[in-house]
């Protein structure tokens, strides 16, 4: 079962796992697409993590479930705390409940390099104490906790992924397809949020695929959680610069908006350690710029 997976990681990760796998895509489509199912092997129902009934009927006979159903927007949840809370802590719960009364022994959790929030150590390992400073960063900490808890409880492994930023096709929100839509209305003038010099990792989706699936295989514990991130990073100016090369524009004004960071909660500078991972056998194909610059490509060739 791939919840969410019709959205733009789920998507992904659904084409990779059908190959050799009976997988179920369950998606309610409020971000996701089925046209990014199209090459996809599936059975699809389409369903709510938000309503308990629906999720545990769908989770009848299935073995493992990669949750990948969130509200994937940091921004959002500032003005939306209670929505974050419906859509990624009660669905969550949901889908743990519906793992418990079927009986499935594992879930793979995204959850978000924002939990670690301002970090003392950088790049920041595994260990590093959780502080979320944004309700989305909470969010992933609270469901986080409740896996645990249903792993020592239940029998339910739980294998806990904290993403980088993650780009590249399909994408539908985040710093790069905001640059490309800006531009688009806009072609001589580009609002940056914060003041440019934010500095992020950012990783391509097929890497984070290739890390999500060989975490899953060699995860042997009852509670497991894995940094997926770039080796390099990006200053929100240079990631402009790209966007703006690629569209062929010129003379593009940059209007800050002031402030270390882009809003309130967002976290302006980090970089994970995933050496644990790396010493696992994964390396990410795609430096940081060649994602920034594969992502733009694909909004270009695909919006125009």
């Amino acid at each position: 079962m791939i919840t969410g997976g019709a959205g733009f990681i789920g998507s992904h990760l659904s084409q990779r796992l059908s190959k050799n796998n009976e997988i179920i895509v369950f998606d309610n489509l409020s971000s996701g697409k089925k046209d990014f199912l199209k090459n996809v092997n599936c059975e699809f129902i389409l369903g709510d993590i938000t309503e308990l009934s629906s999720i545990t009927a769908a989770c009848k006979d299935v073995e493992m479930v990669y949750h990948m159903a969130a509200n994937p927007e940091v921004r959002q949840s500032l003005t939306n705390p209670l929505t974050t809370f419906r859509n990624d802590v009660l669905g969550t719960m949901n889908v743990l409940e519906a793992c418990r009364h079927n009986d499935i022994k594992k879930i793979i959790f995204p959850s978000s390099s924002t939990v670690y929030g301002l970090a003392d150590v950088v790049p920041t390992p595994e260990t590093s104490p959780i502080v979320p400073i944004s309700n989305y960063a909470a969010a992933k900490a609270a469901c986080e906790n409740y896996i645990m808890s249903y792993s020592y409880l239940y029998g339910v492994s739980g294998v806990i992924l904290r993403y980088a930023n993650i780009i590249g096709p399909r994408t539908t929100h985040g710093v790069i397809y905001d640059f490309y839509n800006k531009l688009r209305s806009g072609p001589n003038e580009l609002e940056i949020l914060g003041d440019g010099t934010q500095n992020k990792s950012y990783l391509h989706v097929s890497d984070c695929v290739d890390a999500t699936l060989l975490s899953t295989k060699i995860s042997k514990e009852p509670f497991d959680v894995f940094n997926i991130c770039a080796k390099d990073q990006l200053t929100v100016a240079r990631i402009a610069d790209i966007v703006v090369s690629k569209l062929g524009l010129k003379n593009v004004e940059y209007k800050y908006t002031g402030g270390e960071g882009g809003w309130k909660g967002d976290v302006p500078k980090f970089l994970l350690d995933s050496s644990k991972l790396i010493s696992k056998g994964w390396l990410p194909k795609h430096s940081t710029e060649q994602a920034v610059t594969d992502t733009v490509e694909w909004l270009k060739n695909t919006y125009g």
